[in-house]
C-alpha cells in the first residue's frame, strides 16, 4: 500500500510537469531563436572559430537545482523562474529543486505513516497533501515579512533622496547612497537598481526591474512617478517628497484597518485550527471511538463535509476581514 501512495505522488507530479513542459514550450522556442540572434551577433560565421574562444557569456545564469539533470529540467518549465522570483523576493537560498523535494518529503512521509496507523488510504491523502504545501507556505510568509520591512523603510529612503537631490546629486548619485544608508532589504535593492543603472541599463528597464523584484503598489507609485517627471520634467523632489507622504498615508490607514480588523482574524483562525487540535485530542484520549471516522462509511462523509465546510467559511473569514487600500 505504500507503493501506491508512493505512485499516486509521482502520477500527480508527472501529470502537472507534463501541463508545465506544454506551457513553457513556446517560451523556449523564443530563448533558443533569441540565442541564435545572440550568436550570430558575436560572432560571424566565417570566423566562429577564431572567435569562439573570444566569447564570454554575459547572459545572467540562476542555478534551479544542485542537481544537474534536474537544473536542466526545471529551467525548460515556464513555472520554475516564478518560483526562484518567489524564492529571491523571501530571500531564501534554496533552489527551486530543493524546495520541490522537500514538498514532495511532505507529503510522502506523513502520508505513510499516517497510512501504517490508521489503513485508511485516501484520508492519509488528503493529509499528505495539505501537509505538502508547509514549505511552500514557509516562502510565503517569509517573502510577506520581507515586503513588510520594505514598506515600513521605503519613506526613509525616499527622504534621503529627496535631501541628496536638493543639494545637487543625481538621481543615480541618490540611489546609491540609499544604498549605502538604506538597512536590508530596501539597500539592498536599491544597490541592484544602482548597480544595473552603472552597467548602462536605461531608468525605465532599471526601475521595471526594480518593481518586478519587489511588487508593491507603493514602489510602483514611486516608479511610475521618477519615469513621468523623467519624460514631462519638473522638481522631482517635490514628486518623490508628496510619494513618501502618501505611502506614509496608507501604510498608516493600512495600520489602522488591521488593528480594527485583529478580532475577526483571531476568530477566523481559532474556527479553522479547532476542530483539527480537538479531533487530534479526541484520538489520543480514546483512539477506538474517533477511528470510526475513517473507518466507516458515514463517517468518512463526515469527514469530508466537515473539511470542506472548514476550508469555505475560512475564506469567508479572510474575505471579510480582508481590505485593500
Amino acid at each position: 500500500m505504500a507503493l501506491i501512495v508512493i505512485l499516486v505522488f509521482l502520477g500527480v507530479f508527472g501529470v502537472i510537469a507534463v501541463v508545465a513542459i506544454a506551457s513553457g514550450s513556446s517560451a523556449e522556442r523564443n530563448a533558443k531563436m533569441a540565442l541564435a540572434r545572440l550568436d550570430t551577433a558575436l560572432a560571424s560565421t566565417g570566423a566562429k572559430a577564431e572567435m569562439s574562444e573570444l566569447i564570454v557569456d554575459v547572459r545572467k545564469s540562476e542555478l534551479m537545482s544542485t542537481i544537474p539533470w534536474l537544473d536542466r529540467w526545471l529551467t525548460k518549465l515556464e513555472l520554475a523562474p516564478r518560483m526562484r522570483r518567489l524564492l529571491y523576493q523571501a530571500d531564501l537560498k534554496w533552489t527551486v529543486g530543493g524546495l520541490m523535494l522537500m514538498c514532495g518529503g511532505a507529503f510522502i512521509v506523513p502520508a505513510y505513516l499516517i497510512w501504517l496507523r490508521t489503513h485508511a488510504l485516501l484520508f492519509a491523502l488528503v493529509v499528505g497533501l495539505a501537509l505538502s504545501t508547509l514549505p511552500f507556505l514557509v516562502v510565503v510568509q517569509k517573502r510577506s515579512r520581507r515586503m513588510g520591512q520594505f514598506e515600513q523603510g521605503l519613506p526613509e529612503a525616499l527622504d534621503l533622496v529627496v535631501s541628496a537631490l536638493r543639494v545637487g546629486h543625481s538621481l543615480n548619485a541618490a540611489m546609491g547612497l540609499v544604498s549605502r544608508e538604506c538597512p536590508d532589504p530596501v539597500g539592498a535593492e536599491f544597490r541592484v537598481t544602482f548597480d544595473e543603472m552603472n552597467y548602462g541599463l536605461d531608468l525605465k528597464s532599471a526601475m521595471d526591474n526594480l518593481v518586478t523584484r519587489v511588487p508593491l503598489q507603493d514602489l510602483k507609485i514611486v516608479a511610475t512617478a521618477i519615469l513621468i517627471q523623467r519624460e514631462s520634467g519638473g522638481n522631482l523632489a517635490e514628486v518623490l517628497e508628496k510619494s513618501s507622504t502618501v505611502i506614509r498615508e496608507r501604510f498608516r490607514l493600512k495600520r489602522q484597518i488591521n488593528t480594527h480588523t485583529a478580532q475577526g482574524r483571531l476568530t477566523g483562525w481559532i474556527l479553522t485550527l479547532l476542530p483539527v487540535v480537538l479531533a487530534g485530542l479526541l484520538y489520543t484520549v480514546n483512539p477506538t471511538m474517533m477511528s470510526l471516522l475513517w473507518k466507516t462509511e458515514i463517517g468518512v462523509k463526515l469527514l469530508w463535509i466537515a473539511g470542506t465546510l472548514i476550508v469555505i467559511g475560512g475564506f469567508i473569514i479572510r474575505k471579510i476581514v480582508k481590505m485593500d487600500v
